[in-house]
């Protein structure tokens, strides 16, 4: 169940409300399989449900490593209390225009801000259950807040656009609505006048509002599925030291209140808080069922749900200097505040992806720069990167500022 409210130039601009139910059936005949859902849960649609898939499950292409988890992996006892659901229940609908108002507000009352794509607050719940025929079930209950405000600066040609936004499972742990606004409208106004950068390799530094990409570009390569089809740039070197000493990357399901706690994986296997990167060393895959049984080892609790897998709350663990003292010695640099495009490559690791911030000089943050891509390799890039003490714990990946000092800039 979800509730939003949007306004724009102070005027209230849309409610919305949606309320969802589905259900979702995967079912083996041997080494077949076949997933089906619907949004119908009556008795007699549940029984259709159940015979289309028998009838998909049994034409399907056999595949060796399908199955359930294993039953001795499975979660027992009692869940963990992750502390999802804000007993405070849902404010209502007045709140949340107040919330957005807000926001927009504090964001429009900033000097240079000339317009508004709004603001928007929301809250919404769910619940969630998972049961397999061989003996787990379990369910989850949880809540979730956001408020986001958008404006634009300047006029005509030089107008820039820029945001701010903030989610959390609890009401009271939200980030105040000015801080949001008013961040939203700073952003935007440092955006005027966008300069080019000249082309050639230069140390970039990404924002942490942009850094937890290349956690995900990490995690996609350690996914068990993907490894097991070969189709992973990290398929040889499990284990190995990709980072610098200094990095650790830490991934905790079990965060009370985390945008993504969960006690249990999609297969019904118990989450656990582990490394994924130990002083620079990778850890093992993250495996469902299914790829596990194809590599030879152990599900390791990062089922989806879905025929992949997911991840926790992970967390680049912060470095010891400030963002100025990791950018200090940078004579000409790049600082990316925004990433454009999706120019990875699974299979070599290869990176180029359009971007926008601002130029770096004699160690000093300057005007603003767009239009530019950045390119290299993640595996370089991880070797040299380095992190700041500004870790930002605002979405589902904390992470600082990172810099690399291993990408080619294509600018003017």
């Amino acid at each position: 169940m979800a509730t939003s409210v949007s306004v724009r130039l102070g005027a209230l601009e849309d409610v919305g409300r949606s309320e969802e139910r589905d259900l979702a059936l995967t079912l083996y005949c041997g080494q077949r399989s076949a997933s089906v859902s619907t949004a119908d849960l009556s008795p007699a649609a549940i029984d259709a449900l159940v015979e289309r898939a028998v009838a998909m499950a049994r034409i399907a292409p056999e595949n060796p490593w399908a199955g359930l988890a294993p039953e001795e992996a499975l979660m027992r006892g009692s869940l963990p209390d992750c502390d999802l659901a804000d007993p405070a229940g849902e404010p209502d609908p007045e709140r949340l225009r107040a919330m957005a108002l807000a926001a927009e507000d504090a964001a429009r009352a900033v000097p240079g801000v000339t317009n508004s794509e709004g603001g928007t607050a929301a809250a919404n719940s769910s619940a969630a259950a998972l049961a397999t025929s061989h003996g787990f079930t379990g369910g989850v209950f949880a809540t979730g807040y956001s408020l986001s405000a958008s404006v634009l600066a300047g006029e005509g040609d030089r107008m820039q656009r820029d945001y701010a936004w903030h989610s959390a499972r609890y009401l009271a742990d939200l980030e105040g609505a000015e801080d949001i606004g008013t961040r939203a409208g700073v952003r935007a106004v440092a955006r005027l006048d966008p300069a080019l950068l000249p082309s050639g390799p230069m140390p970039v530094l990404f924002d942490p509002r942009v850094a937890g990409s290349l956690i995900s570009h990490l995690t996609s390569g350690m996914s068990g599925p993907a490894i097991a089809r070969g189709r992973s740039f990290l398929k040889t070197r499990e284990g190995e030291r990709l980072f610098p000493d200094t990095i650790s990357i830490v991934e905790d399901p079990l965060r009370r209140r985390g945008l993504r706690s969960r006690p249990f994986d999609g297969e019904g296997l118990p989450t656990r808080e582990g490394r994924l990167v130990d002083r620079g060393v990778i850890g093992g895959w993250l495996c469902d069922a299914a790829s596990a049984r194809q590599l030879g080892r152990a599900p390791t609790g990062h089922a989806s749900g879905g025929g992949g897998v997911s991840t926790g709350n992970l967390i680049l663990l912060p470095g010891s200097i400030s963002r100025d003292a990791l950018m200090a010695d940078i004579a000409d640099g790049v600082l990316v505040t925004e990433l454009i495009g999706q120019g990875v490559d699974a299979l070599t690791g290869d990176y180029s992806r359009g971007a926008s911030g601002f130029r770096i000089r004699n160690g000093q943050l300057a005007e603003a720069v767009s239009g530019f891509t950045i390119a290299g390799n993640l595996i370089t890039m991880f070797a040299d990167l380095r992190a700041a003490n500004d870790l930002d714990t605002r979405g589902s990946v904390h992470v600082p500022t990172l810099r690399t000092d291993s990408l080619t800039v294509a600018g003017a």
